[in-house]
């Protein structure tokens, strides 16, 4: 069963573009331990949208796990993980934060109830629900 998650990332860090230029990064730099534990439950398969943050806060496109969570190379010290993640799709319409918090069916979710957090689930409807919004009906 494919499950869905959200990975944020600043565009001065890592852009949605990079990530298309580049086909496939590994997700790395993670140091909080509930954002480790989510990349940890990733599944190979699993759709993961991207979410940029700070400036013009949207979800931008869509990812797959493409490599389960192995020791993240740029951790010197600590038990930190990343996975790989490859670019799937830009979404037509990117979705805003101000879309996502006006949204009735998204009010739950987790980019609003725990907005620090850079790796969180998506429930089957939340996803869905962005990618309507998106205009992938």
């Amino acid at each position: 069963m494919v499950h869905h998650w959200l990975v944020k990332s600043e565009p001065s860090a890592y852009a949605w573009e990079d990530l298309v230029k580049d086909g496939k990064t590994a997700w790395t730099g993670v140091r909080n331990f509930q954002a480790r534990n989510n990349l940890r439950a990733m599944k190979k398969g699993d759709l993961v949208l991207f979410y940029q943050s700070v400036s013009a806060p949207s979800v931008r496109g869509i990812t797959q796990v493409v490599k389960e969570a192995y020791q993240d190379g740029t951790a010197h010290e600590g038990d930190w993980s990343c996975v790989d993640l490859k670019s799937v799709r830009n979404l037509p319409t990117p979705v805003t934060l101000a879309e996502i918090k006006a949204d009735p069916k998204l009010a739950e979710m987790a980019l609003i109830k725990q907005s620090r957090l850079s790796v969180m689930p998506v429930t089957r409807e939340e996803y869905k629900r962005i990618l309507e919004l998106a205009g992938m009906n």
